[in-house]
């Protein structure tokens, strides 16, 4: 018993240690990452020098716009996103007046040395003056062109005549601050969908800071800063790039109205409606240009949601439109939806070869598009997941008529031919190709990917014109490089697509309007009759007599045929278990923030 004293003693030392002792520190919560992948690499993140869809995914989620699109909502609905109410419309659609919602605040830079920065109207201004900056060489310049802006389009012209830098510290009359929260803009005509064309849910014309711009310079496509949900955090190119959730993002809650009758949009609605955004913390984009392995990376869990299921795979993941039973029983979600888009191959109408507009070039182009089979097209290499085209305007948007039928969707070899040798298209040198009607070799030159999909049409096309005479030959470079190229007009023929921004049907008729021929026309297509349509629609209100104007340019745009419409496709996204509330934007390109990752399902690799 001699030793109690002592052993009492080191039990209260311990007593008294266990009591003051910090509580183990709880397990940190997952970090929430969305993991998915590009099928094509980016080009940067600066808004006015994008222009391609993969690009402009991702800065929808760093820059934000005065109005956004409903997550939910069919048909399209707007909303205010940074605007403080609705916007003030002049009588005779002349005059904007739009308000910032005070206490919104760009995501912490360098630029801003410490400061945090608040989004003004001014900035807005200067937003929108970069576009018409020529040094940008803005592919949406041709956006705001469009919609006439009391002498925006004369300072662009005279700052191109002066060769001087643009002079952004210039006033004009319409485009103005009127104090620090109030944007006015000023159209010379009537622009009846100006807010919806340069103000609602697309990323090109979110608000920039003028202190990013000139704190980065020619380094800006690295260094997007915006309002928005999510910061760039990594940059491989043409790899992988991390986003982060912006940790000064304002307090924003889910919010949406969707239909009555709704019933998936319903659901996603009862489960996140009120819920913080955005609700996941990091979003992790890979680029693989090859379909089999973005596939299998999908199947073997690494990626969380495959977007846009790759037409080889669409049998086994979906057949039938539905998704396919082993799917299912893993729990995934699939989302099935008939895109506001469009495949086209555009042909370059100032080469010697395929452009022009006299009646032989004429005759040309379209027996091309005759000696191709669009339905072959959809049946083989997409696999069913498209409709044929008829015309270069997009379903869900005004001017698109499903009755609608012309020869762009037709497949008439005998007649390709009677129109290559009708204008002279014939073999002269008894080589078994036709030649040009001078008598030089015909051969065209078609820009296209490695890609899987893109082979397979590439040998459609191979196999259709080789039956009509016709030498084809394949030029592969990455999607970057072909851009340039035919936006530098070195090009013969090359295929892309083009998604709809809104609901307005005319903003797909800008790949055919005459002054925006090297911008948005890529083919620079240049017809006054149907340039005077597109002027006429601008400053008509929706109806009757706006959408005759749309049937009649459509006719002009089958008639020249300056691009071969291919199909609107039908894309098929599939969730995993554990994401929840995907539904796929029609004409908008943020969705990151509307969707949530429940960590403790996804499997541990």
């Amino acid at each position: 018993m001699k030793h109690a004293p002592s052993l009492l003693a080191a039990l209260a030392a311990l007593l008294s240690i266990c009591l003051t002792a910090p509580a183990p520190a709880r397990a940190a919560e997952p970090v929430k990452t969305l993991r998915y992948a590009f099928k094509i690499a980016e080009t940067g993140f600066d808004p006015p020098r994008i222009s391609d869809i993969y690009s402009r995914g991702v800065t929808a989620h760093i820059f934000e716009t005065l109005y956004a699109f409903d997550p939910l909502a069919r048909p399209a609905r707007l909303v205010p996103l940074i605007a403080a109410g609705e916007p003030e419309i002049s009588a005779d659609y002349k005059t904007f007046t739009m308000k910032v919602r005070p206490g919104i605040y760009f995501a912490d830079d360098p630029a801003f040395k410490g400061k945090k920065r608040e989004v003004t109207a001014a900035d807005f201004v200067y937003s929108i003056k970069r576009f018409a900056d020529p040094a940008t060489n803005a592919q949406g310049w041709a956006s705001y062109d469009d919609q006439s802006i009391v002498g925006l389009a004369e300072l662009r012209e005279k700052t191109l005549q002066s060769k001087q830098p643009f002079p952004y510290d210039s006033e004009i009359a319409g485009l103005r601050a009127l104090d620090r929260y109030t944007l006015q803009i000023k159209t010379n005509g009537p622009r009846p969908r100006l807010v919806e064309a340069i103000f609602a849910g697309n990323d090109l014309y979110g608000a920039v800071a003028r202190e990013v711009v000139e704190f980065y310079g020619d380094k800006i496509m690295e260094h997007p800063v915006g309002t928005g949900p999510f910061m760039l955090k990594e940059w491989r190119r043409s790899s992988q790039m991390v986003f982060e959730r912006n940790p000064g993002y304002r307090e924003r809650h889910y919010e949406a109205q969707p239909a009555p009758g709704d019933a998936e949009a319903q659901a996603i609605y009862a489960r996140l409606k009120g819920r913080r955004l955005p609700m996941i913390d990091r979003v992790v984009v890979d680029i693989i240009e090859e379909n089999q392995p973005r596939w299998l990376s999908f199947l073997n869990n690494e990626h969380d949601f495959i977007e846009r299921v790759p037409e080889d795979f669409i049998t086994q993941a979906a057949p039938g439109g539905k998704l396919a039973p082993n799917l299912a029983k893993r729990g995934m979600q699939a989302v099935f939806t008939v895109a506001p888009d469009m495949t086209l191959t555009c042909f370059n109408l100032e080469d010697p070869v395929v452009g022009g507009l006299t009646p032989d070039k004429v005759a040309l182009r379209r027996a091309i598009s005759l000696a191709y089979d669009v339905n072959k097209e959809i049946k083989s290499a997409r696999r069913s997941q498209g409709v044929p085209a008829q015309a270069p305007i997009v379903p869900n948007t005004s001017g698109y008529d499903p009755a609608f039928k012309s020869e762009m969707s037709d497949y008439d070899p005998a007649r390709a031919k009677a129109l290559l040798d009708m204008y002279g298209y014939v073999d002269k040198d008894g080589d078994g190709w036709r030649d040009l009607p001078d008598g030089s070799p015909l051969v065209l030159m078609r820009n296209t990917e490695s890609n899987s999909l893109s082979r397979a049409i590439d040998e459609l096309w191979d196999q259709a014109l080789r039956a009509v005479g016709i030498k084809l030959q394949i030029k592969i470079q990455q999607w970057p490089e072909n851009l340039k190229a035919v936006q530098a007009g070195n090009y013969q023929m090359w295929p892309l697509a083009s998604t709809a921004a809104s609901a307005d049907g005319q903003e797909a008729m800008q790949r055919l309007y005459g002054p925006f021929a090297g911008t948005q026309n890529l083919p620079r297509f240049k017809n006054a009759r149907f340039d005077a349509i597109y002027d006429r629609m601008q400053a008509l209100p929706d109806g009757p007599e706006r959408e005759a104007l749309f049937k009649e340019a459509k006719r002009i745009a089958v008639a020249y045929m300056p691009y071969k419409v291919h199909v609107h496709r039908i894309l098929t996204d599939i969730e995993q278990p554990w994401m929840y509330g995907y539904r796929r934007p029609l004409f908008w390109l943020d969705f990151w923030q509307f969707v949530d990752i429940d960590s403790a399902k996804r499997p541990v690799h």
